[in-house]
This record gives structure tokens, C-alpha cells and sequence, in this order.
């Protein structure tokens, strides 16, 4: 295969940090070739050099063979490299049209040319369909999107203009595991168009069913490349975290003990309807169902961050009433959101005040701040939860699965009885997974009660003791092993929509 895009001895430093050492990658027409790494292994770094977004301090990036310097991402696409970042960048303020048009040359070889609205939305349109997306069109306000929705419109840009080279980062993160599949057919189809796809994820799974090759990093170095029928997936997480890692998910504790939590037909009109269960001590209870379904909801409403018009709930055995946030946390519930950057943690503050903030009270007298206690408190958590990085630096300074384990200390601070996870491995790398399910475990060990808010399928199979599933706010089933399987869940999961469209 004809190559269409590599990075020859590349290395990039930052202050403080070799972010990339001597790493090289090829990139063939006609293939999808899988980039994977723990978080900081140097994905980020290199697909930012491929993108025109970074320059590298040494090595060169050629395009079809021929060396190329690129000075912005502009340069990159006028050569014919399409880039979907993690972190998108749509504007919300215009339509789909626009945003997909917007950057964009209609020619790459010649000098930019406007497109009348008629055509741009008739472009926009075109790479939705192919897409798959019936549920907004070119003219809908990405505003009025959801963030799946704006998945795609992020990966129809890159498909507007038949771009060459694609570099695709976690574009399946946020989406529903429909979308997803449907992405992934997609992909299929662009690579045997001729399409050369740079494939960056966490999710091993899908690396093995779409990618042709892989290339490893670890620690800003290329460790491997190979085909990816050569690797198993035990071999990748080796390759990625230098340790051998017999089983991701821990065992589950069989000893659960007596009710912590209930919650009795809790209704929020629009949102869900008739609500019930509980959770015991020492028990993992997940919540599976697709986006939309009105888990993050309920759990939201739980949390006094979001009212119920009906229901109530007891801790303990004792209803109690919560308002807000404030509230939950000081009746014993701590949620840890599914966006930890935007509701869990104030990245500008350090880790150390972050964990301490929800408990503030607890380290304060007279309006002052006992500092002692702080570092004290702060600096045993970080050593329990095996957060990596200075606790006196900004969180944002942090890997994914650093900031969510600061996220996670918050919560044990506040002497939470009951903790909810709100999709705790999204974007995070297979070990810090590995880290996070093992900290699940040992608080369920401890007598927490505990619910899990997960899309990820093989982490709803194996992480919970029961899983319930939503769909369409309500509740569609109740499963416990070995009745739990794929197919149950899925199906549950569909329920309501395929209910809907036998009555129609």
C-alpha cells in the first residue's frame, strides 16, 4: 500500500517534559491504523505534530513521501489531513451547515473558493446522510445538538471534502453504542474508498475489530507496531502499561450487607417516571440503557443538583429531603459527574483544594483554613488513590485518570455512604481503568454502597453485583449474573422504542 502520511524520528519536549522520543509511524492508504497509550504515553503530542497544530523540535512528518513543514493546522489540510480532536470545536452559535463548511477548502490543490448557502448546506447534508445522522439536519443549530450529535457533525466535516488522510481521536467516546457502530461502518467504508485513517482510542475492543495495524506508545516512545491480528489484547495492555495485567476487572466481593439507599418511584416530568431500587452495603449496582435514557437524571435529581416532582428517598432507612448539592453531600451521597472537567473539578485549582472542597467545613474554624490537616488529609488520599502528579498544582496539569481520581477523593473526604459514578472511565486510558475498577472494588469491600452509571458494555458486565436498565426514563429491566449478557441489556435497553413502534 501506497504511504500516505508518516512521522520519521520525531521527538518534542515541553518545560519539565519529553513528551515524544525518537517516534516513528507510517500511515498507508487504504488501511486504519490504531494509535493507543496510556494517558501521557505521547498520543496527544503526535496526532497534534500530524495536524500542523505543534512543531516538532526534531525528525520530520512527510505527506506521500514528499517532507513537509507545517505551520498550522491549515497547512495540514490544504495537503490533505483531516483532524477530528477530542476537545471539539464546533461553534455553537451557527448551523450544521456552516460549522461543517467553515475551515474548510472545497479545492486542495487551489486557493479557497465560496460556496453559495444552497451548496453549503447541500455539503453539509451530503456528509450527514452518509453518516447516518436523521435526527438534525444541515440547517438545525448546533446549540440545540446533543453532545453525540456534535460528535458527528465534528466527523462529517472531516468527511465533506474527501480528505486523504483522516486522524480520528476517541471519536467514539461520547456517542451511543448505535452511533457507534454506525461510525465504525463508516470507517470500514472510507478504508476500502482508499482513505488512510489514523484510529486514536482507549477502547481495546473496538481497536480489534477496526484497526489493520497498531502502533504502541509508552512513556513518549514508539514500543510497537504491529498487525493487529498478531496481538491479543492481554499483549496491548502489556505493551502499554510495561506491566502484565491478568485480569481488568477485579473479582467481585460476595459479601454485601443490609439496605444504605433507596430511592421509591422518584417522577420528573420530561426526564423519568416511577423510579424504584436500592442499594446495600457493599454492593455495586450499574445502570446501563443509552444516552437520553434518564440515568445521568436521576442521579442528578439524587444529588439535589436537579428536583423530582414525585418520589422520595431514604438513607439509612430514614427519608431524608435534599435541595442541593450541599445537602446530598452532607447527608452522606457523593456523585462524581459524567464530565468531571466541567461539573467535577475547578481545573484551576489544585488537586489539594479540589479534594477538600465539598468537606471544607470539616478543616475550618472561625472562618479559618487548618493547612496542617489539609496536607495531611489530602497527602494520605493521594498515596491511597495513587494520584500521580503534585496536589499543589492545577488539576488540569493532570492526566484523565488522575483528575478523576481526585475527583473520586473528594468524594471518600466527605465520608460519602453512598457514591455514584457517572460514566468514571470515559476518555481515561485501559490503565487507569484498571486502577479505577480496583478502587470501585475496594470501597465496596469497605461497605460503601455503590452505583455505576456506564455505556461501556464489558464494564456493566463485569464491574456491578445487579445491573438496571433504562430506557426512555423509565425502568426496563433488573439483571443479576448469569442472567446478565450483552443481549439482555441491549435488548432492555431498546425496549421502549421498539414497544413504540409495535403500537404504531
Amino acid at each position: 500500500m501506497a504511504e500516505a502520511l508518516s512521522a520519521i524520528h520525531v521527538t518534542k519536549s515541553f518545560p519539565g517534559v519529553k513528551a515524544l522520543e525518537d517516534v516513528s509511524l507510517e500511515l498507508h492508504a487504504g488501511e486504519v491504523h490504531a494509535l493507543i497509550g496510556e494517558n501521557g504515553a505521547g498520543k496527544s503530542t503526535l496526532i497534534s505534530i500530524l495536524a500542523g497544530a505543534t512543531r516538532p523540535d526534531s525528525g520530520e512528518v512527510k505527506v506521500a513521501g514528499h517532507a513537509v513543514a507545517f505551520d498550522s493546522p491549515g497547512t495540514a489540510r490544504r495537503h490533505g489531513i483531516s483532524t477530528i480532536f477530542q476537545e471539539l470545536s464546533l461553534q455553537p452559535w451557527l448551523d450544521v451547515a456552516s460549522n461543517i463548511v467553515l475551515s474548510n477548502e472545497p479545492s486542495l490543490k487551489g486557493a479557497r473558493q465560496l460556496l453559495s448557502r444552497r451548496q453549503a448546506e447541500h455539503v453539509a447534508q451530503l456528509a450527514l446522510d452518509r453518516l447516518g445522522a436523521r435526527d438534525f439536519s444541515a440547517r438545525t443549530l448546533v446549540a440545540n445538538l446533543t453532545s453525540a450529535q456534535r460528535q458527528l457533525v465534528e466527523i462529517a466535516r472531516a468527511l465533506a471534502f474527501g480528505a486523504p488522510v483522516i486522524i480520528m481521536d476517541e471519536p467514539t467516546s461520547s456517542l451511543p453504542s448505535r452511533d457507534a457502530s454506525r461510525l465504525l461502518e463508516i470507517v470500514r467504508q472510507l478504508r476500502d474508498e482508499g482513505t488512510a485513517i489514523l484510529y486514536v482510542s482507549h477502547r481495546l475492543d473496538e481497536v480489534k475489530t477496526i484497526a489493520d495495524r497498531v502502533t504502541i506508545l509508552r512513556d513518549g516512545r514508539n514500543v510497537r507496531t504491529e498487525l493487529i491480528d498478531n496481538l491479543t489484547t492481554g499483549q496491548m495492555i502489556e505493551s502499554m502499561t510495561g506491566r502484565r495485567v491478568d485480569h481488568l476487572f477485579p473479582e467481585r466481593s460476595s459479601h454485601v450487607g443490609e439496605v444504605v439507599f433507596r430511592a421509591k418511584n422518584l417522577t420528573k416530568k420530561g426526564a423519568f417516571h416511577d423510579v424504584s431500587f436500592e442499594v446495600r452495603s457493599g454492593e455495586i449496582l450499574g445502570f446501563a440503557g443509552l444516552i437520553g435514557a434518564g440515568r445521568s437524571e436521576v442521579m442528578r435529581a439524587i444529588f439535589g443538583a436537579d428536583r423530582f416532582d414525585s418520589g422520595h428517598i431514604e438513607l439509612d432507612g430514614k427519608t431524608i429531603s435534599v435541595h442541593s448539592p450541599r445537602e446530598a453531600i452532607a447527608a452522606g451521597i457523593s456523585y462524581l459527574p459524567e464530565d468531571r472537567k466541567e461539573q467535577g473539578l475547578v481545573l484551576d485549582l489544585s488537586s489539594r483544594e479540589n479534594m477538600v472542597m465539598a468537606a471544607l467545613p470539616r478543616f475550618s474554624a472561625l472562618g479559618l483554613v487548618r493547612g496542617r490537616q489539609v496536607r495531611s488529609v489530602t497527602a494520605a488520599m493521594g498515596r491511597k488513590l495513587g494520584v500521580k502528579g503534585d496536589l499543589n498544582r492545577p488539576s488540569l496539569t493532570l492526566s484523565g485518570g488522575n483528575q478523576q481520581k481526585v475527583v473520586i477523593g473528594k468524594g471518600l473526604i466527605s465520608h460519602a455512604r453512598l457514591l455514584i459514578f457517572d460514566e468514571p472511565t470515559r476518555g481515561i486510558d485501559v490503565g487507569a481503568k484498571y486502577e479505577i475498577y480496583a478502587l470501585i472494588h475496594e470501597l465496596a469491600a469497605q461497605g460503601v454502597a455503590i452505583i455505576l452509571v456506564s455505556s461501556d458494555l464489558p464494564e456493566i458486565m463485569n464491574v456491578p453485583h445487579r445491573v438496571i436498565v433504562m430506557s426512555d426514563g423509565g425502568m426496563h429491566g433488573e439483571f443479576v449474573h448469569p442472567e446478565l449478557s450483552e443481549e439482555a441489556i441491549l435488548s432492555a435497553a431498546f425496549s421502549a422504542f421498539t414497544r413504540e413502534q409495535g403500537a404504531a
